[in-house]
């Protein structure tokens, strides 16, 4: 391959319809409440390459979707869609962040030079200052190891416990460093509230509350099949079973949610989960 065709595609406000998304109160990043972007981002750009085939049918065009080895935010960076943060994460001016990176690999050779953009972060370390973790340990350096998008998303594992309390009521991923973004806040104004989304904790009224601790029961009782069907075309399926009941136990012992007890009782001889069930037990009257 010559050259690389590489877009940003928005997903806050969401840019799917998301009504139907299984979980409307646990707390989840931006980018996971709806369908997989994996299946329509791609078609999105298959449709693009039946137009370029049409115009250069010599030559060859590949549609990927960060699940390819690729370093997708170098690329996009070289063609002028941002600079990186000190998040780590690409950030525009007139776009902020919140948007999939993604691009068409082609054989055909592409002459055109694009200006790559300046660094806009200046002194402002606000990205840093909020992570729960601290695991922006400096500008633009993110250690996965404390980062919450990986325990939650990522990691086939428990989280050392130090990290456990700090991961708050997030269920799946983290937006708060770029939530917090005066990039971020400048682009979206209105439609991404700070004070909704860079506390440790949402701020629920009581049927929103009731409808959360329902989502967790749904989280805990259900059968490994069943959470594979429930999650199958979103983001969820990454964590798979395992992940999505850690994710909850996790979230029920720092949102001291005493009426699940039971709940996390049955998953105390778990071989896999049967600590973490003991730490929540321990948290949700300590």
């Amino acid at each position: 391959m010559q050259s690389a065709i590489v877009f940003s595609y928005p997903y806050f406000p969401t840019p799917e319809n998301a009504e139907n998304f299984p979980l409307q109160n646990l707390r989840i990043a931006a980018y996971a409440k709806n369908t997989d972007y994996h299946y329509w981002i791609k078609e999105k750009l298959q449709d693009i390459i039946t137009s370029l085939q049409k115009l250069h049918p010599d030559q060859l065009f590949l549609a990927a979707v960060d699940s390819s080895p690729i370093l997708e935010r170098d690329l996009a960076a070289r063609a002028g869609l941002g600079w990186f943060g000190k998040n780590t994460c690409l950030i525009h001016p007139k776009k902020g962040s919140l948007f999939f990176i993604c691009e068409i690999l082609t054989s055909l050779k592409i002459e055109n030079k694009i200006e790559a953009l300046p660094d806009f972060c200046g002194t402002c370390t606000k990205c840093m200052d909020i992570c729960p973790t601290q695991a922006l340990e400096k500008p633009k350096v993110l250690n996965a190891n404390k980062c919450i998008s990986y325990w939650t998303i990522e990691s086939r594992k428990i989280p050392p416990i130090e990290l456990r309390s700090q991961i708050g009521d997030w269920f799946f991923g983290c937006d708060l460093c770029q939530t917090i973004c005066p990039w971020n806040q400048k682009v979206f104004k209105s439609k991404l509230s700070i004070s909704l989304n860079t506390d440790l904790f949402l701020k629920l009224d009581a049927e929103e509350s009731l409808q959360l601790e329902s989502e967790l029961r749904l989280i805990l009782t259900s059968s490994g099949k069943a959470l594979q069907k429930m999650f199958a075309i979103t983001p969820l399926q990454r964590s798979g079973s395992f992940g999505l009941r850690r994710n909850a136990l996790i979230v029920i012992a720092n949102r001291k949610i005493l009426s699940l007890e039971s709940e996390v009782k049955k998953f105390l001889q778990d071989p896999k989960l049967g600590e973490l069930a003991q730490w929540t037990l321990q948290k949700l009257y300590s």
